[in-house]
């Protein structure tokens, strides 16, 4: 059974992995500006849904053009989302109905991480959707007699606790993060919650621990200065991943 469950689950985040660079190309964008409807050499984008769904691949471009492709490698993006649900599947050692609502959700935090690392922006259309179906879904998964965790912390860590406390970080020095960090915190710590206080404060000094890394690592190769701004959503992603591993590998 548990077998077939990470295979399951690698195949889900496989599957919509070959989707994400399109619409990570399309969200990537500066606020206020519509979603990006061309390529980069300017073809227009079509496809299933208004052009949300399909190849991220300009059907208008020559094979060797410049506009080829118009999202990051669709193989790339499709390995890194299956191993995420595969790993989120495996550390649970059994069906639990909250791995589940990790595998389901998987796919947007990676698609998350991919815009705020092109255009440091966190979209509301994923953010507060992200939080919100987060939090219902554990409710339901609550329910259920094989849950190993607990709703009413995961409300309280993602938006009394976690979400407050990147609110005050965001306020003190309002340059050095966005505020789409305190909504992605919101559904992070919902997340995380679920598992308990330690795990809510291990994935959340993961993820700040792994963009201070990076940022020095920038520093150090003289790739951005001490106040460079950098995209911290693919870390706070990171660092919630984390926790959610060693919660879910405690509670199995």
């Amino acid at each position: 059974m548990r077998v077939l469950l990470i295979v399951a689950a690698a195949l889900w985040g496989a599957g919509t992995g070959l989707v994400l660079p399109r619409a990570a190309h399309r969200l990537s964008v500066r606020p206020g500006e519509p979603w990006s409807s061309r390529c980069p050499a300017g073809h227009p984008i079509a496809g299933a849904y208004g052009g949300w769904l399909g190849r991220a691949v300009c059907p208008g471009a020559e094979p060797a053009g410049p506009c080829g492709t118009y999202g990051p490698g669709t193989r790339t993006v499709s390995t890194v989302t299956a191993l995420a649900c595969a790993a989120l599947a495996a550390a649970a050692g059994g069906p639990h109905p909250e791995t589940a609502v990790w595998v389901l959700l998987a796919p947007v935090a990676v698609l998350l991480a991919l815009i705020d690392y092109r255009v440091h922006r966190l979209p509301d259309v994923l953010t507060l959707p992200l939080t919100a179906t987060a939090a219902a879904l554990l409710g339901i998964a609550a329910a259920l007699p094989s849950a190993t965790g607990s709703w009413p912390t995961s409300l309280l860590g993602g938006s009394l606790t976690l979400g407050t406390a990147y609110l005050l970080l965001f306020l003190i020095n309002p340059s050095g993060m966005g505020f789409g960090d305190v909504k992605l915190a919101l559904a992070l710590g919902t997340a995380l919650g679920w598992y308990g206080w330690q795990i809510l404060l291990t994935g959340a000094f993961a993820g700040l621990l792994y963009g201070a890394v990076y940022g020095l690592g920038m520093v150090a190769v003289r790739r951005a200065g001490r106040k460079s701004a950098i995209p911290l959503g693919p870390f706070m992603i990171g660092g919630a991943f984390t926790g959610l591993l060693l919660g879910a590998f405690a509670a199995a």
